[in-house]
């Protein structure tokens, strides 16, 4: 397993996504977090870069994509292991929905259509979206197999999206202790 590449606190805490993909289900979404960054494989991977020019596209950070199912779309090099080893299909390859530049995904609305097979990609310039993040099962089979370490599954991170969500609900016990019996 490479190294993993999103920091453990990356959601925690004051930080505040910068923005989110939705699922056109108009229930389910996943956050970018963070800036991104010029120091992730994507960067320094000479197919990612022949397809960005091939495109006539600038290559730009892209953040991280997701808060219990992570990942980091700069170190994502398309190789697309998660998506051949996934038991529920979280991922899709997300220009093979919408053929747009990565930047753009940024509060972009997809059906979850898009193709979720390894090969499937249109390019290297295509990343591993979570888009089905909600069905994540936890194997870490995804984790353990991503060949740049662009993935990080969190199931405790839920809390973390909740709140930047607004829904974060306290489950407060109606007895000072809760285990004490009458």
């Amino acid at each position: 397993m490479a190294d993993l590449q999103i920091p453990e606190d990356f959601c925690h805490n004051d930080v505040k996504p910068k923005g989110k993909t939705s699922h056109a289900d108009g229930e389910n979404f996943h956050y970018i977090w963070g800036e991104g960054r010029t120091d992730g494989a994507a960067f320094s991977n000479d197919d990612v870069k022949a397809a960005y020019e091939e495109r006539g596209e600038e290559q730009v950070p892209l953040g991280i994509h997701g808060t219990t199912v992570a990942v980091d779309w700069d170190s994502c090099v398309a190789a697309g292991s998660c998506m051949s080893v996934c038991p529920v299909q979280t991922f899709q390859w997300f220009r093979t929905e919408q053929d747009i530049p990565a930047a753009d995904c940024m509060d972009a609305t997809f059906e979850g259509t898009g193709l979720t097979e390894q090969d499937e990609r249109l390019d290297y310039t295509d990343k591993s979206q979570p888009i089905r993040e909600h069905d994540c099962t936890v194997c870490m089979a995804c984790q353990e197999i991503c060949p740049e370490g662009a993935i990080r599954i969190e199931s405790a991170n839920q809390e973390w999206h909740e709140k930047a969500a607004g829904t974060y609900v306290i489950m407060k016990s109606g007895s000072e202790n809760p285990h004490a019996h009458d």
